[in-house]
């Protein structure tokens, strides 16, 4: 079976949430019921995942090189 393809995105913006930092990649876990109300889930800077404005973020490709290490730099995936 092979691995499901991960999501980044990157921090445009962060409206007072002092755990997101501008211009940082975060990879986004799923969350269909969050996605729905317009919310990603993402790990910030607190080290734990939370829910945060889908319009604070834009989504990014990633090469399977990049995606590689920050894969082995990544908490396990939720």
């Amino acid at each position: 079976m092979s691995e499901k393809k991960r999501k980044y995105v990157i921090c445009l913006r962060n409206d007072d949430a002092g755990d997101l930092e501008v211009r940082k990649l975060y990879e986004v876990f799923p969350d269909e019921l969050a996605a729905e109300r317009g919310y990603l889930r993402v790990v910030d800077e607190s080290g734990e995942d939370y829910l945060y404005p889908a319009d604070y973020f834009a989504a990014i490709d990633v090469s399977k090189e990049v995606e590689r290490v920050l894969a082995a730099r990544a908490p396990a995936a939720r």
